[in-house]
C-alpha cells in the first residue's frame, strides 16, 4: 500500500516495537517518537508495545506514557493488559524449553552469555550476541525451540516453537476487538518481520534489519526514531 492509499484509511490502533523504534541507535528515547506517542493517544488512538524486552521495562514506559494499549513482551511470550481496573497478565509460552536449550548450548560448549535481564525473563531466554545463528541452531536442531536474532545486534532468543511477536500480538488485539490488519505496525529487527507483514500499514527503517525492511510496505526516509514519526505521517494517523 502506497502513502497516500494509506492515508485514506483510517487505522485504528498503532502497535510499535521500542529498541530502535522509539529509541536512536544508543537505545535512548527520542522525545521526537514519545511526542507522537502522546498525541496519538489524546486523539484515541490506542498505542500497543511489541517488544523483545522484558515486562518490568515496557509497563515502566507504558505508564510514563499513559499508553492505553496492551503490552506484548518477551517476544509475545507475555501479554499485559488493563481489564476493570486491574493488572493482568498472560503467559504464552513455557520457559523450561528454552531454559533447556540453553544448557544443551552450554554442555555442547558454546560460550553463550544470558542478557542481564533475564533475571526478569518469564518465558524465553536471551542471548548476548555474537555465536552465529547457525552454529546454535545447528546444535538445538533436535529441540522444540525456536532460535531468532533480532538482526539489529541487540539478542538472540530461545523461544518455545509456535511462539513469537505475531502470535502474541494477535491475542493481545483480540482483547479489544481489533486485528494486526487494523493497526500501522512499525518496527526493526527481525522479530517485528511477522507483524509487519500482517500489519495494515507496515513500517520499518533504513536502521533496520534488511527481513525488517523487506516485510514493511513503507521504508522511511530518515532511520531509528525520526523514522518512526515519518512512517506513522505516512500511515496518515500524523499531519504531514
Amino acid at each position: 500500500m502506497s502513502a497516500p492509499a494509506a492515508a485514506r484509511k483510517r487505522y485504528r490502533a498503532v502497535v510499535t516495537d521500542i529498541d530502535g523504534t522509539l529509541t536512536g541507535p544508543d537505545r535512548r528515547l527520542d522525545l521526537r517518537a514519545l511526542t507522537a506517542v502522546r498525541a496519538l493517544e489524546a486523539r484515541g488512538v490506542p498505542v500497543v508495545l511489541a517488544t523483545g524486552n522484558v515486562l518490568p521495562i515496557a509497563l515502566a514506559l507504558h505508564r510514563s506514557l499513559g499508553l492505553s494499549g496492551p503490552i506484548v513482551a518477551e517476544n509475545g511470550g507475555l501479554v499485559y493488559r488493563r481489564r476493570d481496573g486491574s493488572d493482568r497478565v498472560e503467559r504464552l509460552a513455557d520457559r523450561s524449553v528454552a531454559l533447556d536449550a540453553y544448557r544443551a548450548l552450554r554442555a555442547a560448549g558454546l560460550p553463550v552469555r544470558r542478557l542481564f535481564t533475564d533475571r526478569w525473563r518469564e518465558t524465553e531466554v536471551a542471548l548476548e550476541p555474537g555465536i552465529p545463528l547457525r552454529r546454535l541452531r545447528q546444535v538445538l536442531a533436535d529441540r522444540r525451540v525456536r532460535v531468532e536474532a533480532i538482526g539489529t545486534g541487540y539478542a538472540t532468543h530461545l523461544m518455545e516453537v509456535g511462539t513469537g511477536k505475531l502470535p502474541g500480538l494477535r491475542h493481545a488485539l483480540a482483547g479489544i476487538g481489533l486485528r494486526p490488519s487494523d493497526c500501522v505496525v512499525l518496527g526493526d529487527g527481525d522479530n517485528d518481520v511477522g507483524m509487519l507483514r500482517a500489519s495494515g500499514f507496515g513500517v520499518s527503517f533504513p536502521s533496520g534489519s534488511p527481513l525488517a525492511r523487506r516485510a514493511a510496505r513503507y521504508v522511511s526516509a530518515a532511520p531509528f526514531a525520526a523514522g518512526f514519526v515519518e512512517g506513522l505521517k505516512a500511515s496518515g494517523l500524523l499531519p504531514r
